[in-house]
């Protein structure tokens, strides 16, 4: 009977690679970084050689540029993951520029062998081979043979007891090179710019023996190397809701009766209204009703950050750690950037409540090039919070129109568990504001129409609009339900 090979798994040192990897860098496989300039191929390259090397496990980085070490590491010295002690200890730099612009591809072959065979190191790099094509084109040396070098380094990489990287500027992953053949793992690098936004993406087209995750990754390079936003992890299997279901308090006197006795608890909810409406002050009274009752809250920002002269309640909530906070500005932020962002906030404090105020902020937030997807995922973010054993309130913008009773202006109502509408209405020259529950699924739920008003202690719900004898002084005013955006 034969015996399964185990590959030993090796964890990257760079925040998310692993879990799109699949579980890490099979160890001992030859992997291409492949991407048009700039885009990070050294910089990754250097977060995992940093990470992974050891005296005991050292790493030959061979240059092939046409620039020495130095220069390159003056400038990789600027990230967190740069260990100075590392360089000469764990780490050697090997420059090969002088023989790759003589132009002899087998003497580059030659000299990489021989250093690897002198040092048996337990991780090569080779960055990058944009030099050994310009050399080859420009030399008129028949001896060379560019496809032949590329195909024999890469099966010798291969046979090496190493884990091996060769760092190429391909600008187009449907280029015709054996080297795509022999690699182990190909992990692809893109950039691209809209408007104000420069994105960049990663993709695993190829990795030998693992499940990978699949589609294009955001990446940010920031002071701290490179952090990939894998997909948030969902269990397929939904958790039975607990029985009987246990409702959480708003904080809004009577707001937990229209709700059927407060809000279950791991729902989503959707607080919808115009400008002025309340939102915010609903979304902050959530939290704090929470906090009062021992549970600690997340809330991501948009528009405003809030501040002591708006909102003290919600300032000092977040002053003292019991909400935190997230405000991120950076002007290509992907949906799944903002996803981990919540989910670490969630998970340091251990948050049972999360605030996203508000999607038409988030909405706006997003690089140009994510908002054409933004129905998709919201329902990616909602899902990955809920999973997460959370209750969400979402708060979003809605047009002024005062005879329509509408729901989402992204048709994306039918993602929550239960929808607050917050509208105006004009009474005798008059704006008065009231509110409805529009549902709460599996739950029965108070369907009247009822006014309230904003003071210092925050949202006061009064009686049903229709009780209040007079109040419309006998005008028609039309509610259009819009149930059909439910």
């Amino acid at each position: 009977m034969s015996t399964k090979v185990t590959i030993n798994r090796l964890a990257t040192g760079v925040p998310g690679l692993d879990e799109v990897l699949g579980g890490g860098l099979p160890e001992f496989s030859f992997n291409l970084i492949a991407g048009p300039p700039g885009c990070g191929k050294t910089t990754l390259a250097h977060q995992m050689m940093f990470a992974l090397a050891t005296p005991e496990r050292p790493a030959l980085f061979f240059t092939v540029l046409g620039e020495p070490p130095l220069k390159m590491l003056r400038y990789q010295q600027q990230f967190d993951f740069f260990d100075n002690d590392a360089i000469n200890r764990s780490i050697r730099y090997i420059n090969l520029a002088d023989d790759t612009l003589a132009g002899d591809l087998d003497e580059v072959l030659r000299r990489i062998v021989s250093e690897v065979e002198a040092h048996s190191p337990s991780l090569v790099f080779v960055d990058s081979f944009r030099s050994v094509v310009l050399a080859s084109q420009t030399q008129h040396n028949p001896n060379n043979n560019l496809p032949q070098f590329v195909q024999q380094l890469g099966m010798l990489m291969t046979t090496w007891q190493a884990t091996t990287f060769l760092i190429g500027e391909y600008f187009t992953e449907t280029d015709t090179n054996p080297i795509f053949t022999v690699a182990d793992g190909l992990i692809w690098l893109r950039q691209s710019v809209e408007r104000n936004s420069m994105v960049r993406k990663m993709e695993i087209m190829k990795m030998r023996g693992q499940p990978t995750l699949p589609g294009l990754h955001t990446f940010r390079i920031a002071s701290s190397g490179i952090k990939v936003f894998a997909p948030a992890a969902i269990n397929p299997v939904e958790a039975p809701m607990a029985l009987p279901v246990q409702r959480l308090k708003m904080g809004v006197p009577r707001l937990d009766d229209m709700l059927g006795g407060g809000l279950p608890r791991g729902y989503s909810l959707l607080v919808a209204g115009p400008s002025g409406s309340g939102k915010s002050i609903l979304a902050a009274t959530f939290l704090a009703e929470g906090a009062r009752n021992g549970e600690t809250g997340v809330i991501a920002v948009f528009e405003q950050r809030p501040n002591r002269s708006q909102n003290a309640v919600l300032a000092d909530l977040i002053h003292s750690g019991k909400v935190g906070l997230v405000d991120s500005r950076a002007p290509d932020l992907s949906i799944d950037e903002i996803v981990q962002l919540l989910l670490s906030e969630i998970s340091r404090l251990n948050a049972t409540r999360v605030v996203i105020d508000s999607l038409s902020g988030f909405e706006l937030a997003l690089a140009p090039t994510f908002r054409a997807d933004f129905r998709e995922s919201l329902s990616r973010m909602v899902t990955a919070l809920t999973r997460a054993g959370v209750s969400v309130l979402m708060t979003s913008e809605l047009e002024d129109r005062y005879t329509d009773l509408r729901f989402s202006p992204y048709g994306t109502a039918f993602l929550t568990d239960a929808i607050i509408v917050q509208r105006y209405i004009e009474v005798r020259s008059r704006l008065l504001r009231i509110m409805a529950v529009v549902k709460v699924r599996a739950s029965a739920h108070c369907d009247e129409l009822r006014q309230y008003h904003i003071n210092d202690d925050g949202l006061q719900i009064g009686e049903m609009l229709a009780d209040q004898e007079g109040l419309l002084g006998g005008r028609p005013t039309t509610l259009r339900t819009g149930a059909e955006n439910v």
